[in-house]
């Protein structure tokens, strides 16, 4: 056999392959019905939802960590410096009651310091980190 026959013998080959994982991956599947998601709320579910939007949480934001001894601790004065575990530019955390639901970036805002949202973590996500 020359080579010409053999490249085309494993082209032949390689197409059969194809072919055949093609085949094994085009399976039709069965979706659910997809609910309206701009569905009225009903009466009950908006008594619910009344109940829980007035609820206090506490939102923070956070710069970095560090891990000191209480002798370094106890040695900080004014004009002290503490390093933080993170990179200059790096996002903040944003923290509701402790949980970890989004990161974000400084911005000031007529003279007053904010944070923009440039990553919100899923619901699974949180979920996932509350287990």
């Amino acid at each position: 056999m020359s080579d010409n026959e053999d490249d085309l013998g494993m082209w032949d080959e390689a197409m059969e392959e194809q072919a055949e994982a093609e085949a094994e991956e085009a399976k039709p599947v069965e979706l659910d019905e997809l609910q309206e998601e701009d569905a009225p709320i009903t009466g009950e579910e908006k008594r619910k939802l009344d109940a829980i939007l007035d609820i206090p949480v506490t939102i923070a934001m956070e710069v970095g960590r560090s891990h000191i001894s209480i002798r370094n601790l106890l040695q900080l004065n004014q004009g002290s410096v503490v390093e933080l575990d993170r990179v200059a530019g790096e996002a903040l955390d944003v923290l509701v009651n402790g949980t970890l639901i989004a990161h974000g970036e400084v911005v000031v805002v007529n003279d007053k310091f904010g944070i923009r949202l440039t990553d919100v973590i899923s619901q699974v996500e949180r979920i996932k980190k509350l287990k």
